[in-house]
């Protein structure tokens, strides 16, 4: 038996696949491209490793992604095939059963599992963070925080990835509320892991809520060893650069990094498409032309209408679709969706709610039938942090809902959202709504103050 950098038992056989699985481990917490590389090679020099096997299904799970799907059952088989020829420590069966639990439809399954595992062995890093990820998907943020707090004791000035854990306590803190600690914690992680792209990211949150779009462009550009070297999270860390280049009134930059940088590979992983869509819209509702960027979105999108795996995701795929007038992948996505929603099952039941109403209101915003698509949209509200994602970015279905009351008339139920919004964020007001009040303002005929 051998002990890996989160000080935590692995049944491999060769100091060399050690070797890899570490940087494994290193890469996966700063979101580097090279995690498959590293699993690749720790499974190719020991093919027996059940939790190398039970990491590369529940990496494919968190790509959501239904061809991904198959992939993830075949490591599941090939995990439990290992399972028979070795004994295992506890930590390896209960990763092999997290894979099992999520393939059964049950996510919420395989984070009890990792934090089983977090009971007997506080220091693993890894299964921490995979607990954390997989809570992020279910929008789980309370979560997120007790999981990470229950170990960071653990994680002492002497542990190789304490600034990675401080990364996970800063991005908990900051969807639960608490920025001013969020943003202390994420800098007292990056002096010790200055490639980790998860803290760097927790504090641009909290400029993006707190509204200083001014210290989130100066954080991000003076910490580019945080993110340059990651895989497509890069992305989403320039699209958070473009959403505070926004909130400072430069829609022409963030136009520019959309094309320079947010696709500059036309990917169709859904994180990418995300970052895509809700910028967009962004964009669109600020009264900018986005042009044809709609169609190259809509393409990849209409072959995702019967993926099914994560509302998010499907939501944004909607937002492509009406943003390029796809009306028969629209129609497409709203049949499966009501498929999904007679289901059961822990997703099934994001679909029923709030899936269902927000795509019926997407739709009928991008039909201008405004009075519908708030009704739909304030209706969804309630669950949407269900569907998984942060603050930030589901803040483009508020945005929507928003305009939409706005557009429909409906000043009295809007200012409502949109004071909830503002508490949200702690009191701030952003550009968008201090924009949104003064239109409130101009419709009431009551002068700006």
């Amino acid at each position: 038996m051998m002990y890996d950098i989160c000080q935590s038992p692995v049944t491999l056989s060769k100091p060399q696949a050690l070797e890899d699985w570490n940087s494994m481990i290193r890469t996966f917490l700063a979101h580097g491209m090279a995690t498959p590389t590293h699993l690749g090679a720790v499974l190719q020099s020991d093919p027996d490793f059940a939790m190398g096997h039970a990491a590369r299904g529940l990496f494919s799970m968190m790509m959501g992604r239904a061809e991904l799907v198959a992939v993830a059952h075949e490591a599941a088989q090939t995990a439990r095939a290992a399972q028979k020829k070795i004994s295992l420590s506890t930590r390896e069966i209960l990763w092999v059963d997290a894979l099992d639990h999520w393939l059964a439809g049950s996510p919420t399954g395989a984070i009890a599992a990792m934090e089983r595992i977090l009971a007997q062995h506080p220091t693993d890093t890894l299964t921490a963070k995979v607990s954390h990820a997989i809570r992020f998907i279910l929008g789980d943020a309370e979560g997120m925080r007790s999981s990470v707090e229950r170990v960071l004791d653990a994680h002492g000035e002497d542990h190789l990835c304490r600034g990675y854990a401080l990364g996970c306590h800063a991005f908990a803190l900051e969807e639960t509320g608490e920025y001013d600690r969020a943003e202390a914690v994420g800098r007292a992680g990056l002096v010790l892991a200055p490639d980790d792209s998860w803290g760097l990211h927790a504090i641009a949150h909290v400029y993006d809520m707190t509204a200083r779009p001014d210290l989130g462009i100066r954080l991000i550009e003076t910490h580019t060893k945080a993110w340059d070297h990651c895989n497509n999270f890069r992305y989403h860390v320039w699209w958070h650069k473009a959403l505070l280049h926004m909130d400072q009134g430069q829609l022409d930059v963030a136009l520019g990094l959309y094309d320079a940088q947010v696709r500059a590979d036309k990917t169709d992983d859904y994180r990418d498409i995300s970052n895509a869509t809700s910028l967009l819209v962004r964009l669109e509702l600020e009264g900018v032309d986005v042009g044809l960027r709609w169609e190259e979105l809509a393409d990849l999108a209409q072959n995702r209408t019967d993926d099914g795996l994560v509302v998010f995701a499907d939501l944004h795929y909607m937002l492509a679709l009406t943003g390029a007038d796809r009306p028969d992948a629209k129609v497409a996505m709203t049949r499966r969706f009501a498929r999904d929603a007679a289901k059961s099952g822990e997703m099934p039941q994001r679909y029923a709610n709030p899936g269902v109403a927000a795509l019926s209101g997407l739709n009928a915003f991008a039909e201008g039938r405004y009075d519908a698509a708030f009704a739909d949209l304030v209706s969804a509200r309630q669950a949407m942090q269900s569907i998984g994602g942060s603050h930030a970015q589901r803040d483009v279905f508020e945005r929507i809902t928003i305009d939409a009351g706005l557009r429909a008339g409906r000043y009295d139920q809007t200012e409502a959202v949109l004071n909830e919004r503002i508490t949200r964020r702690a009191g701030c007001k952003d550009r968008f709504a201090h924009t949104r009040l003064a239109t409130i303002q101009d419709a009431r005929r009551i002068p700006a103050q």
